[in-house]
C-alpha cells in the first residue's frame, strides 16, 4: 500500500497541458521602470517564474515542482518549462533593468564571475617547499683540515 498524497500528474502530457495553460494564462503583467528621468520609460513585461508555475500548477512548493523532474517520464517536460522561464529571464536582460534578472539567472545556474587558468589546464598544483640557500651561513669547521 502506497503512503502519502496520490501523484499530482499520472502523464506527462498532462503536466505539459498545465504547464501551457500556465504560459497563456497565468502569467500576469509587471510595470518595469526603465532608465533615469528624463528619459525614464515605463514598459510591461510577462514574467513567468517557477514558483509561479509550480503556484498554478497545484504544487505545494517548488520542491515537489523539482521532484517531478527526477521521475523519467517527466524529465523533458520540467526541463523545458524551466529552460522557457530561463530564455524569459535572459531576454531581460535587453531591457536595461537588469538586477532582478541576473539574480534569477544566477539560481539557474548562470555566473558573472570569470576564472581563468593560464597554466594548468585544470590540474591542481602541489605547493613544493624552496630553500633559499642564499640566505644561510656557511657551516663552521670544526678543524683547520676541514677549511682546506
Amino acid at each position: 500500500m502506497a503512503l502519502g498524497r496520490p501523484p499530482a500528474f499520472d502523464t506527462p502530457e498532462a503536466l505539459q497541458g498545465e504547464i501551457d495553460r500556465y504560459f497563456k494564462e497565468g502569467v500576469k503583467v509587471k510595470i518595469v521602470i526603465v532608465g533615469k528621468p528624463p528619459n525614464q520609460q515605463v514598459i510591461e513585461v510577462e514574467v513567468p517564474t517557477i514558483t509561479g508555475l509550480a503556484y498554478f500548477i497545484g504544487f505545494e512548493s517548488r520542491q515537489s515542482f523539482y521532484d517531478y523532474e527526477e521521475k523519467p517520464a517527466f524529465t523533458y517536460t520540467i526541463k523545458r518549462a524551466r529552460l522557457f522561464i530561463e530564455k524569459e529571464y535572459e531576454e531581460l536582460l535587453q531591457t536595461g533593468n537588469t538586477t532582478g534578472a541576473i539574480f534569477a539567472l544566477k539560481n539557474f545556474g548562470w555566473t558573472d564571475k570569470q576564472e581563468i587558468d593560464h597554466t594548468t589546464k585544470g590540474d591542481k598544483i602541489e605547493a613544493v617547499p624552496t630553500i633559499n640557500v642564499y640566505n644561510q651561513a656557511p657551516p663552521i669547521a670544526e678543524s683547520e683540515d676541514q677549511i682546506k
